[in-house]
């Protein structure tokens, strides 16, 4: 198949730190070139990839504008038409599908986000394109749709060497953003007795709940902000950590960082919200909580029963790159089956667009 995947104008793919959804189109531009598929994949210039690449701006547009987002994607949109060589094209937002629509390209589109009654409206406005949750939780929470699938996220062990070695500290991972609970990991951490390891950068939004909530927890001194890291930073980061902690305080769609520490073999402690209560399993991966309390006595005590090669061995089983582009392969192929001439077959589809 010709694959077009379209990333965003923000972050490289990957990501040299920050990241979520350029993480995965590496991942999956990756696999998909493993298995023989022509890939274009439209990014940013400072990008790495072994798809055809092509971009407009040659470096990643931080912070977002709007208005960056529309000149890629427009990029994107003419470049398909003028190839007239494309048979799937893979967006990765709302804002991309009236783009979608110009190109008359079959469409498959990842939801990267919470559900927002703006972006349902436009999902419901372009009904025809195969839409592709990343978890249960979030296609539960979303507007029902005609062709709506779930893939979770998966990733390369290769890439996440792992350590089966206790932790001596637990470690947390991500936005230093309110509904990521970082001051709940700091709490958790100063009450259970272990010392924390924090990963992560605050945005501009989220100064002012740096200043007021932030700043004095991660004063203490067994609280560890490293800033933000990159990818081997994180592997060290959640190789040694005794537990990652995911005090989340909204219904994530998935959260990677999840995926990530349980193929480092580390397990996971994480609040029974969004996707974290389908990727933990309880003594096997981790444990779901209810409350800081509860997540200080599992760092404290129980966590150290997770066999932690045994938690690496799930992860590949359920998050690894292959089943990830297994489950897009299926869908690829589901919607060149729909677009398909009856009788045609499907290395004639795009020869017969042009």
């Amino acid at each position: 198949m010709k694959v077009a995947l379209v990333s965003t104008p923000f972050v490289s793919v990957p990501p040299k730190k920050y990241g979520g959804t350029e993480l995965f189109l590496y991942h999956l531009a990756e696999g998909l070139v493993d298995r023989g598929h022509e890939v274009v994949l439209f990014a940013t210039g400072d990008s790495r990839t072994r798809a055809n690449l092509e971009f407009t701006f040659p470096e990643a547009r931080w912070p977002i504008v709007g208005r960056d987002e529309h000149i890629h994607l427009a990029f994107a949109a003419k470049r398909i038409l003028e190839r007239g060589d494309i048979d799937v094209v893979h967006w990765q937002s709302p804002v991309s599908l009236p783009y979608a629509s110009i190109t008359g390209v079959p469409a498959a589109v990842t939801l990267h986000h919470s559900r927002t009654n703006e972006f349902s409206e436009i999902y419901r406005h372009y009904s025809e394109n195969h839409y592709v949750a990343i978890s249960h939780s979030q296609r539960t929470q979303e507007v029902p749709l005609p062709l709506f699938s779930v893939v979770h996220h998966g990733l390369d062990p290769g890439a996440y060497p792992p350590s089966y070695e206790t932790g001596r500290y637990a470690a947390f991972l991500g936005r230093l953003a309110p509904e990521k609970g970082p001051d709940s990991a700091c709490r958790v951490a100063i009450r259970a007795g272990i010392p924390l390891h924090i990963g992560g950068a605050v945005h501009p939004c989220d100064t002012g709940f740096y200043n007021e909530t932030l700043r004095e927890l991660m004063a203490h001194p067994e609280i560890h902000w490293l800033g933000q890291v990159d990818h081997l930073q994180k592997v060290s980061l959640l190789q040694g950590a005794r537990a990652l902690l995911v005090p989340i305080r909204w219904e994530e769609p998935f959260g990677l960082v999840m995926i990530e520490a349980m193929l480092c073999g580390t397990p996971v402690i994480a609040f029974k919200r969004g996707a974290a209560a389908e990727l933990v399993e309880d003594g096997v991966t981790g444990f779901q909580v209810d409350s800081e309390a509860e997540m200080a006595e599992v760092l404290a005590g129980k966590i150290s029963s997770v066999d932690r090669e045994a938690c690496r061995a799930r992860a590949v089983e359920l998050y690894s790159t292959r089943v990830m582009v297994d489950g897009y392969e299926r869908i690829y192929r589901q919607i060149l089956d729909r677009a398909r001439p009856s009788g045609a077959s499907s290395s004639l589809l795009s020869e017969a667009r042009r």
